[in-house]
């Protein structure tokens, strides 16, 4: 059975009517525009207007959007090292679609470096709350929410997830955070943060909440050692931000519960016969076995 191609949620054949719809709304050329991603959202680069247009995936409901684009433009007040919205009405609505226009930032060949996110985090957790309501994090709530979305994998494969869950909920009543609570990005990693000059700017903000900003951290030393970059690229980013989350007595919850609901937001997406799914139950294998060193393929 052939699989049917699917860009950020929706069908290839319609993300560009969607793309080329909400650039004529704000007046943006979409002649040429180059895919940069297609497995959460679909994001473009549209070189001629020096612009990225990052639509939301299906289903993606409208408020999450407005309330990112808040963010941003918040944080840009605040001089906080973000990459920028375009200074037009947004999100721009097509349909169901949510789109939003970005700054271009050209982009070398390398990954941005763990060390260089220790900075613009560290900043990010100490600022003074935003004047507007920011969500709270909710890791349990999210893992359960795509445990009861998943539909592909194998009953024991989801017994399994399900119990883990309800193990590490049981933990992380009694973990003890060693810094205070702040405001989270909720994904920092190299592919969510962009080169500027010699520094790095933070982008993609779809998960920003308010909580402990361990979780920022473990977010950041789980990407070093699951996909590649290194152990050497996770103690310059402990050194730069001054604290190893590694050594905290609540590492080994947090670490767990992060890399679970990494793995159950991709399996609630994954369809039968793709690499998305087989990645998904490696993944799953190496829970079972204790493999935390295992490297994982980027989804």
């Amino acid at each position: 059975m052939t699989v049917p191609v699917v860009i950020g949620g929706f069908a290839e054949s319609e993300v560009r009517s969607v793309l080329e719809e909400a650039c004529r709304r704000i007046g943006v050329d979409p002649v040429g525009a180059e895919m940069l991603r297609g497995h959460t959202n679909a994001v473009f680069r549209l070189s001629g207007a020096g612009v990225v247009a990052k639509i939301a995936r299906a289903g993606t409901p409208v408020a999450d959007v407005q309330r990112t684009v808040r963010l941003v433009r918040w944080l840009s007040s605040q001089d906080f090292p973000t990459v920028e919205l375009l200074p037009v009405e947004q999100p721009v609505l097509i349909g169901e679609h949510a789109v939003t226009f970005w700054r271009y930032l050209p982009q070398p060949d390398l990954p941005v470096p763990a060390a260089l996110l220790a900075g613009p985090l560290r900043t990010l957790h100490r600022l003074s709350p935003p004047p507007f309501d920011v969500r709270p994090l909710d890791t349990v709530g999210a893992i359960r929410r795509s445990l009861a979305a998943i539909t592909v994998l194998p009953p024991a494969d989801l017994s399994f997830l399900k119990q883990r869950l309800v193990r590490l909920e049981s933990d992380l009543a009694e973990v003890r955070y060693a810094l205070r609570p702040g405001l989270l990005q909720g994904d920092p990693q190299h592919r969510n943060a962009l080169h500027h000059g010699e520094s790095a700017v933070l982008c993609d903000w779809d998960t920003a909440c308010f909580g402990p900003p361990e979780l920022d951290c473990v977010t950041v030393e789980i990407h070093c050692r699951r996909f590649g970059y290194g152990q050497d690229h996770y103690e310059r980013f402990a050194d730069l931000y001054g604290f190893d989350v590694t050594a905290w007595s609540g590492y080994e919850v947090l670490r767990d519960l992060r890399e679970l609901r990494m793995i159950t937001t991709n399996a609630k997406r994954a369809a039968a016969g793709t690499s998305t799914l087989a990645e998904v139950v490696s993944r799953i294998d190496g829970l079972r076995r204790n493999h935390h060193g295992r490297r994982w393929n980027i989804l």
